[in-house]
């Protein structure tokens, strides 16, 4: 049976692009300062979603879409962060307790099906126009008129003539992709396979939310335990592992599980429920997040190297802003472009802030400070401070960090030096020079 075709006109203030952390967090503060927001999700909610691990300064944002409570009852506590190296033969747990601010010591995991329904929710309960299973196919652009999304949904074409749009699609990346600015990164090209096990064996009592990342020859995995006895594993490689892979995806991740002693130790009872799941193309950004009428909000801007849990943090935080953005941007016309270069500057320095100990995060040099920790001038409790998601806590934190990477590059030369030493090539020649 053909499609039907019938356009149907409709008008708002915000049309927003999908239903994530990002989108409905944008969704929720608009409504409730009373503009007519759409927001249409291509998907039935709840649905599945990786990514299950929040950060500390989560909550503060939690409690301002009013919806904490509800988190508390359903997701499991997470105190910390353990690291285990099998290049040290040793794990290091950290407690969020320890940061330089006391004030965030602890955050949850939880399953993104139901944390993500109760934003959308959420959302709509503030005034928000919800439209599930809408998928939006195009939007255009002219000058002068608004913005006109078009978006199928049961069977059914309609268009939205809305005064700003925000793309908060997450990784299909609408916008970006349709207006070609989206870029891998290059310095982080990794992809990611990924599975949920039941009767893993976690850490006990008050370290069992405890997110652990374990280090092994092609990457990392990550270990995140859920409240209903499930455990989400994943293993983040470069792409080029994945692409010399001669299995099917399942026995090429049980292989790396494998491989690790440690994992293959956590694992050896446990059972896989559903399918292993394999997503390419993993780090991204889009050169421009903002334009005439439009915005770009959480993964649909870009998306990290998931290793300290950044993703539904950076999106959430990124999604007050873009409401608060837009927001100005139509009731002060005269002040959108400062508006949206501000909101530009603050959403990159955001991610900033933590992609510069993601991109090192596989170097030997940063490994041993890592699994070494010392809190000489209180660098270790800044690193917790902003392992908590603590990216604007001030000079305090800042000065310390910026010591850190004194230490990380002290600590990198060291061992280029050592290296150079034990070079055959270069002993030969020492020795030459020697007996001369």
């Amino acid at each position: 049976m053909a499609e039907q075709q019938s356009v149907t006109p409709a008008d708002c203030d915000v049309f927003v692009v999908g239903g994530g952390p990002a989108g409905a967090s944008a969704a929720a503060v608009l409504a409730q300062a009373g503009l007519h927001v759409v927001l249409a999700d291509k998907d039935k909610h709840p649905r599945f979603h990786i990514g299950e691990s929040l950060l500390p300064h989560n909550l503060p944002l939690l409690d301002r879409l009013g919806v904490r409570d509800q988190i508390e009852t359903s997701g499991m506590r997470k105190h910390g962060i353990e690291f285990v190296s099998p290049y040290h033969g040793k794990s290091v747990r950290y407690d969020f307790g320890h940061a330089l601010d006391k004030r965030f010591p602890y955050s949850f995991q939880v399953r993104r099906s139901s944390f993500d329904e109760v934003l959308l929710r959420n959302a709509a309960a503030k005034g928000a126009e919800v439209l599930e299973e809408c998928r939006v196919s195009n939007i255009t652009f002219s000058n002068p008129g608004d913005p006109v999304v078009t978006a199928n949904m049961a069977g059914e074409t309609r268009q939205w003539r809305a005064r700003f749009v925000i793309d908060a699609s997450g990784r299909e990346t609408f916008l970006a992709s349709q207006l070609g600015v989206k870029e891998r990164n290059p310095h982080n090209n990794s992809a990611a396979v990924y599975g949920h096990f039941t009767n893993a064996r976690r850490l006990e009592g008050r370290d069992e939310g405890h997110i652990t990342i374990v280090w092994f020859d092609h990457g990392w995995f990550w270990f995140i335990p859920l409240s209903d006895g499930t455990t989400s594993v994943g293993a983040v490689c470069p792409a080029e592992v994945f692409k010399n892979r001669d299995a099917d995806i399942e026995s090429f991740f049980r292989t790396l599980i494998a491989s690790s002693p440690e994992m293959a130790d956590r694992l050896g009872g446990a059972i896989l429920q559903g399918e292993v799941t394999a997503t390419g193309n993993y780090s991204y950004y889009a050169k421009r997040l903002t334009g005439d009428r439009f915005l770009l909000a959480g993964d649909a801007a870009a998306f990290l190297d998931p290793v300290f849990s950044t993703g539904v943090y950076l999106a959430m935080l990124s999604g007050f802003w873009a409401a608060e953005a837009v927001q100005g941007c139509l009731t002060r016309p005269a002040k959108t472009v400062k508006l949206l270069h501000r909101y530009e500057v603050r959403t990159r320095a955001a991610a900033a802030a933590f992609t510069w100990f993601i991109y090192r995060i596989r170097q030997p040099a940063m490994r041993n400070l890592f699994m070494s920790p010392r809190n000489m001038f209180r660098v270790e409790e800044a690193v917790l401070a902003l392992l908590a998601g603590g990216i604007f806590d001030g000079w305090r934190v800042q000065a310390r960090l910026y010591i850190f990477r004194m230490i990380y590059y002290v600590t990198k030369f060291s061992h280029l030096r050592f290296r150079f030493s034990k070079d055959p090539r270069r002993n030969v020649g020492g020795i030459r020079a020697v007996g001369s």
